[in-house]
């Protein structure tokens, strides 16, 4: 087994695999990334959605993503503040991976 992630040695092409981890590790940065796939969503609405999570948590893995450029955040100049996520260009780019990935595991994992 090649253990050497910097290269695939077979098409000589730089592997992408540890920024791709860096980036989407976390335990609910997937899960993050599916639910902002439907539309715009408020920070408390996202909470909802997520069971298990705490506010501290999800706050630091949105950033995470933010700061990864696959979500986007607005913030409304009102008050009280209103804070607005959605799927970035780039993130949207990542959808049709997470269908394959969610068909294989209903096809292998379930």
């Amino acid at each position: 087994m090649n253990d050497d992630f910097s290269v695939n040695k077979e098409s000589n092409h730089a592997c992408g695999i540890p920024e791709f981890q860096a980036a989407l590790s976390g335990k609910w940065k997937i899960s993050i990334i599916w639910i902002l796939n439907a539309g715009k969503i408020r920070f408390g609405e996202l909470h909802r959605q997520i069971q298990g999570i705490t506010q501290a948590t999800l706050t630091k893995q949105l950033r995470e993503l933010e700061a990864s450029g696959l979500i986007d955040r607005y913030v409304y100049r009102e008050v009280p503040p209103k804070v607005e996520y959605s799927i970035s260009k780039k993130g949207q780019s990542f959808i049709p991976i997470l269908y394959e990935i969610n068909e294989w595991s209903i096809n292998n994992l379930k």
